[in-house]
């Protein structure tokens, strides 16, 4: 089921910007499943990046994404708020 935000967009508003940080998690999520899964099919259909590359680029962009993830869990609106 997608978000739905009801009423207008305040951007001060803590769990509008919450739910923003969610979404572009999201994207960042969704980007990263379909490059890296088409670059190792590619890889895997012999045709080859060179050597460590492509595992350095996975890795490197896998641990941006752990650290988006745990920036938008640790920034998440406190129930008073």
């Amino acid at each position: 089921m997608p978000i739905r935000w009801y009423g207008p967009a305040n951007p001060e508003d803590p769990t509008y910007r919450h739910f923003e940080r969610i979404v572009n998690f999201c994207l960042h999520a969704g980007a990263f499943a379909a490059i890296n899964s088409g670059a190792w099919f590619f890889q895997e259909m012999k045709h080859p990046f060179p050597e460590p590359s492509l595992s350095w680029i996975t890795g490197i962009w896998a641990s941006a994404l752990a650290i988006q993830l745990i920036s938008v869990i640790a920034r998440r609106p406190r129930e008073s708020d």
